[in-house]
């Protein structure tokens, strides 16, 4: 873990700044949906957008580990299908990502990495924000060649 020391003033300066900003942000969470091929750097990307935009970062397959690590009615759910090596349906994922956008971390906004994957997961994912009162305001795509992939993979 890196000290304080390691950075310089103007770097504390501007982390300071930025923490302050999101404290006083306020209007509509903003709703991002980062999509790409695996190994495109959504899992890279993400972590730089919920410092600039204040968010949370929700990629399933952590939503997924979390909830079973912390053994919530969906995270048995998951974890009975995945013992058995079936794919999780739609249901219990869509579940998992309504229960974290409505957790406090993602009052001021939400990064969806990895979700939806499915035109089922995106009509339920339209159907989840319309009734929270929430939108997806960007999708990013990230377009990476495939020589490019196949390197990182």
């Amino acid at each position: 873990m890196a000290s304080l020391a390691d950075y310089s003033l103007q770097e504390l300066l501007d982390e300071a700044q930025r923490r302050i900003n999101c404290v006083k942000a306020t209007g509509n969470p903003r709703g991002v949906i980062l999509v790409g091929p695996p190994g495109a750097g959504k899992g890279t990307q993400a972590p730089k957008l919920k410092d600039e935009l204040c968010a949370c970062h929700l990629s399933t397959g952590d939503l997924l580990r979390s909830a079973v690590s912390r053994g919530t009615e969906l995270g048995k759910q998951a974890k009975a299908v995945m013992d058995r090596g079936d794919l999780v349906s739609d249901d219990i994922v869509n579940g998992i990502v309504a229960e974290a956008i409505d957790s406090s971390e993602c009052s001021k906004g939400f990064i969806l990495d990895g979700y939806p994957r499915t035109v089922e997961q995106a009509k339920a994912l339209d159907a989840m924000l319309e009734t929270k009162g929430k939108q997806i305001d960007d999708v990013i795509q990230l377009d990476v060649p495939d020589e490019i992939l196949t390197e990182r993979i």
